[in-house]
């Protein structure tokens, strides 16, 4: 193929700067907050993660699409095997250099075709060291990737809409009822391998809504734990979600939060958010567990984090990222909850930190 087999398209940035590339995926534009991951590998699970709703994504490793796109297995609880949602959350994909063919004995499909399949569009060619930069400097900003010949969009600004409530399940679904302890996912856009580490344990697990009121349920208010997923975007519009968490609290029983449940369980706890320059995306995000000196590699993808210093009384930090000192984690003085930052399930990314999940569940 030549470069003149490919259709152009460019990204805009809401400074002005503007990167040329060439269109893959699908032929559409698209709008939203321009990030970067340092992630290496593993662009099928990340493209999946509901983390990334509303975000416009560059992969700061050069060449993408080598080993293809695997098949859409469901195992025996209704989970993807290979992706951690049912579709692909971000509005649109910018690299540097897109493998066309592809080698890999699961592999299905392309990305290109993947992504087009999908209504994704996506961008090659791009200097995305140069974007990364950018983005480390000035901070996440927001950005729209206009086709050759194609209409050009406003800018949107997704922190300013409840994205929780875009990527969360819509009705209760439980997995392997009668299994053993009760635990209640509080689903605010959860990774479906953060289900299956749950369910690798022996517990039940009750999925409901972001906005779901699980403690007047009469079906499931006897739970025994209480567990509050990953998800994207401004925890301020989760609301509901922290009054439903602070009546759990008040309850007593233990509660285990990811990503974003770490955000909701802090603020339930009386503690402030604020958005990060650029976040946190990536598998090697290194982080230490507050006195202690074990020190951990983490897969993150985060933009906001809790200020521990508004942390109230009873409340101390659980691990802090040794990168720039933000807070990775809290954890109550005496009583049974803890929630962190990153992501133990990692998928993709490295299992370090796996452990919690048996912590979580020897609560009981």
């Amino acid at each position: 193929m030549k470069y003149s087999d490919f259709k152009t398209c460019r990204l805009e940035l809401e400074n002005g700067m503007v990167f040329p590339g060439y269109s893959f995926g699908a032929l559409a534009c698209a709008r939203g907050e321009t990030v970067f991951s340092t992630a290496m590998v593993g662009y099928p699970e990340t493209l999946t993660d509901p983390s990334f709703e509303g975000q416009m994504l560059c992969v700061t490793y050069p060449l993408i699409g080598n080993y293809g796109v695997p098949g859409r297995n469901v195992d025996a609880d209704g989970l993807h095997s290979t992706f951690e949602s049912e579709r692909i959350h971000v509005r649109a994909l910018i690299i540097s250099d897109l493998s066309f063919d592809y080698s890999h004995w699961s592999a299905a499909q392309s990305l290109d075709e993947w992504l087009w399949e999908q209504g994704i569009p996506g961008i090659w060619g791009v200097d995305t060291r140069r974007l990364t930069q950018i983005l480390r400097e000035s901070g996440s900003m927001l950005g729209r990737l206009v086709q050759e010949g194609g209409i050009v969009p406003d800018y949107e600004d997704p922190n300013e809409s409840n994205l929780v409530a875009s990527a969360s399940c819509s009705h209760v679904i439980r997995y392997r009822e009668g299994a053993g302890k009760k635990v209640v996912l509080v689903d605010c856009g959860v990774k479906h391998n953060i289900i299956r580490c749950l369910l690798k344990t022996g517990v039940e697990v009750v999925r409901v809504p972001w906005d779901y009121d699980f403690n007047a349920d009469p079906a499931i208010k006897d739970y025994d734990g209480l567990f509050i997923s990953n998800g994207p975007g401004n925890p301020d519009y989760c609301g509901v979600a922290v009054e439903h968490i602070r009546q759990a609290m008040d309850i007593g029983r233990p509660i285990f939060g990811i990503c974003m449940g770490n955000q909701l369980l802090a603020k339930a706890a009386g503690a402030k958010t604020y958005k990060l320059k650029y976040g946190h995306r990536g598998h090697n995000q290194p982080v230490k567990m507050v006195g202690s000196d074990h020190c951990f590699i983490t897969s993150q993808n985060h933009g906001y984090a809790v200020d521990e210093n508004t942390l109230p009384a009873g409340w101390e930090p659980f691990f802090i990222n040794l990168n720039d000192a933000t807070n990775e984690g809290i954890r109550h003085c005496s009583k049974p909850f803890f929630s962190v930052q990153f992501h133990p399930e990692a998928s993709s990314g490295p299992l370090d930190t796996m452990y919690l999940f048996n912590r979580f569940v020897s609560m009981l």
